[in-house]
């Protein structure tokens, strides 16, 4: 079968590999129906997270069940099913209190000696625990199999983001960062009943979709002049709670900076560059709360999906460019570029 391979730094590759089969009795094997390229993902892109050569990418998709193992009770041949980000066992202590990402056997697709969710099939590990069914007629729907997709990674880590900032009704939300993740937060704050939502980002067509995700204001500064406008927009005070979801030390400096005395940040960008960019000194006097880290997506599918399949909300938009399997590489550059948002990968 074909999959994306990653070789160097901006050499990524389409490939004959094995086809994937069940290992283990709770394995399935799991045809992929969509794809698509993670913000994430640019950093093996770009020479930031070590890879092997030859090293399986890709973390999110969904696809028909082919084969289960003897052990495999809760999904089919001909299921049609989306899988989070990670795999996890399901009945572990952690995936018990639904911090899934932290399972004890738990792992990322594309890790060493496993499949990447770029390819055509892949092996999922402890599938009862990790794979969540979806209706098989979604599977004639363009529009909703796009939007069910951001189940496996964005719009349940935008959820979590949105949560750990503390999004209720009548809050003041602000949200860092104009990714994937970010637009995805803004969704979360909405359906979390959120009465104002700031959205910071410079890219107009980004904003456009934060607008129409429910966004009321949006900041397009960035630095001191980000949190000037932020507090302009509060009267002085800040949000109450803020998502942070870029991952940078500026990133992290300005939410702490537009955060309300009192409020939360969640954090959802993951960490790079030269320093964290927080002032514990600054969040301990002001009572600002952090909480966040990598989002448990499992956990959150049973409470997101009705309202993705009724329409309540639509995610899809963050797609903006679609390529087929063997138009991956240059959906990577068209990513690092920032010509696309987030890339679609077709079967």
């Amino acid at each position: 079968m074909r999959a994306t391979t990653i070789h160097a730094p901006y050499d990524m590759r389409v490939e004959d590999v094995p086809e994937p089969a069940v290992q283990l009795p709770t394995d399935a094997v799991v045809r992929v129906l969509r794809a698509c390229i993670c913000g994430s993902d640019l950093w093996a892109y770009r020479g930031e997270a070590a890879r092997q050569p030859g090293q399986r990418i890709g973390h999110e998709f969904l696809g028909v069940v082919e084969e289960t193992g003897s052990d495999v009770r809760t999904v089919h041949r001909g299921d049609l099913v989306v899988a989070p980000f990670m795999w996890s066992d399901g009945v572990c202590a952690y995936c018990r209190e639904g911090l899934t990402t932290s399972c004890e056997h738990g792992g990322f697709w594309g890790s060493v000696g496993y499949d990447g969710g770029q390819g055509e099939a892949v092996r999922v590990p402890f599938a009862d625990g990790t794979l969540v069914r979806l209706p098989k007629d979604a599977a004639s729907d363009e529009r909703l199999l796009s939007a069910l997709l951001t189940l496996s990674d964005v719009l349940g880590t935008g959820h979590h983001a949105a949560l750990g900032a503390g999004a209720r009704p009548g809050a003041m939300v602000a949200v860092v960062g104009d990714g994937a993740v970010g637009l995805c937060a803004v969704l979360a704050a909405k359906r979390l009943g959120a009465e104002r939502i700031i959205a910071l980002g410079r890219h107009e067509a980004r904003t456009d979709i934060a607008r129409r995700f429910g966004a009321t204001d949006v900041v397009a500064e960035r630095g001191d002049a980000a949190v000037e406008a932020v507090r302009e927009l509060t009267r002085g005070q800040g949000a109450h709670c803020v998502v942070e979801a870029v991952g940078t030390e500026q990133s992290m400096r300005t939410a702490v900076d537009i955060t309300r005395a009192g409020g939360a940040i969640g954090f959802v960008g993951v960490p790079h560059g030269s320093g964290t960019g927080l002032d514990l000194g600054v969040m301990f006097d002001r009572n600002i709360a952090l909480r966040g880290g990598v989002a448990p997506v499992r956990a959150y599918i049973p409470d997101l999906l009705p309202d993705v399949l009724d329409g309540t909300i639509d995610p899809s938009p963050v797609f903006d460019l679609t390529v087929d399997l063997e138009g991956v590489p240059a959906g990577y550059k068209a990513m690092d570029e920032r010509t696309a948002l987030k890339v679609l990968v077709t079967a």
